[in-house]
């Protein structure tokens, strides 16, 4: 039987390989935190050895896969509670299936992502009536004209392993400039202080990955609101905080996860677009 080819990821696009792997192989483990049906069958039907990308991000990278879409969604789910047809856009889409699990019927929901990570997404998960695809940058702000949404229904922004890809100087013109387009809209998004984001900058360069570095982090989220009057932080929380623990987990495991969240080292930061 032929060898399936080492996976060697070269550029951010890319990328999008390594949380989808961490989602389908943490997932079955941890049913109760995520399950990722459509990451496990895409997975299973990949042409590619995962062995590399699974012995550099190891147990602990996979569950931060799952529960960072665990806490997005858990987000999605209380936004859709208080605007049952509001509009979700997903920035930076990548291969993320979150709206199999959180559809309530009538929400809007679009993927924002670069004309290549579209095609690629559009090749494993297609398209439907209300799970749309915009192969557009975020930074080309005509993705504003195709995203249908009421100030009255609502608009929420996630985005899940994207920001970090850019400089401050990028996001805070972007934030900025979405406030004004959109005011009265949410925004969710996780994130690592300096510390953690060289730690993963090296975790990423041992993948074979040399294109994808990453340079935004947040040691203090108050610094949004000094971005724009018109964005206030909600709220930033520990990124394992509510998270049920699986007793399986080894000791190790376990510190790993509360270190990381009494030190600050990765968050989940809540920002509203002010009216």
């Amino acid at each position: 039987m032929k060898n399936k080819p080492i996976l060697q990821v070269q550029t951010v696009q890319n990328t999008m390989l390594i949380p989808l792997w961490g989602r389908a192989v943490a997932s079955e483990k941890n049913p109760e935190i995520l399950y990722d049906k459509q990451a496990i069958d895409i997975i299973k039907n990949y042409d590619y050895d995962f062995k590399n990308v699974a012995k550099t991000f190891g147990e602990f990278g996979g569950i931060c896969y799952i529960v960072r879409a665990r806490k997005i969604e858990d987000a999605i789910r209380e936004f859709i509670r208080k605007y049952p047809r509001g509009t979700v856009v997903n920035i930076g889409a990548g291969l993320d299936t979150s709206f199999s699990r959180v559809d309530n019927g009538s929400i809007l929901w679009y993927n924002l992502d670069l004309p290549d990570s579209i095609a690629f997404r559009r090749s494993f998960i297609p398209d439907s009536e209300r799970n749309i695809s915009i192969a557009k940058s975020l930074f080309d702000t005509t993705w504003f004209d195709d995203v249908k949404f009421t100030f009255e229904d609502g608009i929420f922004f996630v985005s899940g392993g994207v920001f970090y890809f850019f400089k401050e100087q990028q996001l805070r013109e972007i934030f900025r400039i979405m406030a004004r387009r959109f005011p009265g809209g949410e925004l969710y998004f996780d994130a690592e202080s300096r510390t953690a984001v060289k730690r993963s900058n090296n975790m990423i360069k041992k993948t074979g990955n040399k294109g994808a570095i990453m340079y935004f982090y947040v040691n203090d989220a108050k610094k949004f609101q000094s971005w724009s009057s018109a964005i206030k932080l909600v709220s930033c929380e520990g990124y394992f905080k509510n998270i049920p623990f699986n007793k399986q987990w080894s000791l190790r495991l376990r510190l790993m996860m509360r270190m990381s969240d009494w030190t600050h080292m990765m968050k989940f930061v809540y920002l509203r677009f002010l009216k």
